[in-house]
């Protein structure tokens, strides 16, 4: 595949090095994406100079490397892999690559042999080694009291290595360039073998390397507080996991890396706070909890336990199953006002950060965290028969009762349902988010007519170009890459999927299914999608639409 680094990163599996290319400037970086995405990623903007003048450079990137050659003269180039997961590697040859360092105040480069430079990036809290294995090393690196006055390094005709770490460098023998290369294009072209499923057909193929690719690279290692390996959202912009955006990962990797899968669930787990909450996002430095996001992960461990018996062992059961009663709790407790249902604190509550049922204003009583609530109280009922929890299976499905007559009762009129906000909890008057249509998924609760209501609403207001768009197009609050306010975006696309094909809307689900297929033909692994043109918009390299594309091909070709 030829990569664009301007739309997504080069990386690899479990690095949190990547390389890109600023689409204003054109200016290419190495970077880093420890810390999450408030901190500093760049590490080295990269340059070329010929015979010691600067000179273009022209960008070759695959799954497996990156090339910046002499704009007219590919035989003269530098040449980037990533072949371990701490170390990147560069080979240079018949020209010098400069690497230019975003210098902080207390950033310091210092020689430690003659070989051995190591670079202290406190913003970062990181350590870099430059390794010389061949070549030539021209740095100049002043001391100026509290750091380096400026810092240049050039690297002429030979291999050099990236090292990063926080605490102490262990010395190793690196594999040459080219080995290393043939490592990496192993592990790849076994990943993608496990993501494609045989799939050869030329249609979706751009699309099936794109998310291949993004699903592989957008992982990084565990470190700091990660106990496990996390798919992150993007390397671009957004390198963090956040909380449901990981269940649709763990969903593509249940059945091949179960192992994979369940660490995007467990990091949540592992960072539960006392009162049951889960973060809003964790990355390796810490776990945020300024927003909370519905509880989605019991529909997940649901579908993972009919993907692979993995999930179904008891000691992972009776975790997710503990947990989630933690979760419940806290919305109970900490999230319901008397005689009202469950509500969200700010859009960003909901993952609907800028949806036109949060512009009344705050808190919010939304039908989908009743839905979302009431599957969740549904599944641990089901949960505690398989656990041997009778008394617990009794209470869990008196809840969920007692929450569906709740949302029918304060959400749900002649018109479909609506949202209450304030302390008065008035009804919202603006009707016209997609989020208000989520109750699909208790279809297996809802009266007939109202999952008829809810479909024919889906297919005459919502149902665009490319899929469902999150608010109607005819809106007043609709806006052309407006986020939340008009674009299509994967994860909502798979539930309402998955629930239209399980309450007997086959044909809308298929439809559906293959207009999302389509828009990544347009707009590759957005972040999200222009429904009416197909646009890809925001962040250009992401990893849950990776996945749901993933997942819905691999329904499709089972189909075949």
């Amino acid at each position: 595949m030829k990569l664009d680094i301007r739309e997504i990163p080069f990386s690899r599996f479990g690095s949190y090095f990547c390389v890109s290319q600023e689409k204003d400037n054109q200016d290419i970086y190495i970077r880093d994406v420890h810390g999450g995405d408030e901190a500093p990623s760049r590490l080295f903007k990269l340059g070329l100079l010929k015979d010691g003048q600067p000179c273009d450079a022209e960008v070759e990137a695959s799954e497996i490397a990156v090339k910046l050659s002499v704009k007219g003269d590919s035989s003269r180039f530098a040449e980037i892999i990533i072949p371990e997961e701490d170390e990147l590697h560069i080979q240079v040859q018949g020209v010098t690559l400069s690497l230019e360092p975003e210098n902080g105040k207390y950033d310091s480069f210092m020689e430690l042999s003659e070989n051995l430079y190591e670079y202290h990036i406190y913003s970062k809290e990181l350590k870099l080694m430059l390794v010389k294995l061949a070549g030539v090393m021209d740095i100049e690196a002043p001391w100026n009291t509290i750091g380096n006055h400026f810092i240049r390094i050039h690297l002429q005709d030979g291999h050099f290595v990236l090292r990063n770490y926080r605490t102490v460098y262990k010395e190793k023998q690196y594999d040459d360039f080219a080995t290393g290369k043939e490592k990496l294009s192993v592990q790849y072209e076994k990943w993608f073998s496990h993501m494609s499923k045989g799939y050869n057909d030329a249609e979706f193929m751009p699309s099936l390397e794109r998310a291949s690719y993004i699903t592989w690279a957008n992982f990084v290692r565990p470190e700091g507080v990660l106990p496990g390996y996390a798919m992150y959202m993007s390397k671009l912009w957004m390198y963090n996991i956040w909380s449901w955006d990981n269940c649709f990962g763990a969903l593509l990797l249940a059945e091949k890396y179960p192992e994979l899968a369940y660490d995007q669930i467990n990091i949540f787990i592992e960072h539960q706070d006392e009162s049951g909450a889960y973060p809003d996002f964790v990355n390796d430095k810490f776990s945020s909890y300024n927003c909370i996001k519905p509880p989605i992960f019991l529909y997940t461990y649901e579908k993972l336990m009919a993907m692979n018996d993995y999930f179904k062992e008891e000691t992972r059961l009776r975790a997710i199953y503990e947990s989630s009663k933690k979760v419940m709790s806290y919305f109970a407790e900490y999230r319901t006002n008397t005689g009202c249902l469950p509500h969200y604190k700010h859009g960003n509550d909901s993952g609907w950060d800028n949806s036109s049922l949060f512009h009344a204003g705050m808190v919010v009583e939304a039908p989908d965290l009743a839905a979302f609530l009431i599957r969740s109280c549904d599944i641990l009922a089901s949960f505690a028969i398989i656990l041997g929890e009778e008394e617990e299976s009794v209470q869990f499905k008196q809840q969920a009762d007692q929450l569906f007559s709740l949302l029918m009762e304060r959400l749900y009129d002649e018109n479909g349902f609506f949202g209450r906000y304030g302390k008065n909890a008035d009804p919202i008057q603006a009707r016209s988010s997609l989020i208000l249509k989520l109750p699909i998924m208790i279809g297996y609760r809802l009266e007939e007519k109202v999952k008829q209501q809810l479909v024919r609403e889906l297919a005459e207001h919502f149902e665009a170009n490319f899929g469902l768009a999150t608010e109607r197009i005819d809106s007043p609050y609709y806006k052309e890459n407006g986020y939340w306010l008009g674009p299509i975006w994967a994860p909502v696309t798979y539930l309402f999927i998955d629930s239209l094909a399980s309450f007997g809307f086959e044909e809308m689900a298929k439809r559906l299914r293959d207009k999302f297929l389509q828009v990544t033909l347009v707009g590759g692994m957005a972040e999200n999608f222009d429904p009416i043109t197909g646009k890809g918009l925001v962040d250009t390299s992401f990893a849950w639409t990776s996945s749901v594309f993933l997942l819905f091909l691999h329904e499709k070709v089972t189909e075949a």
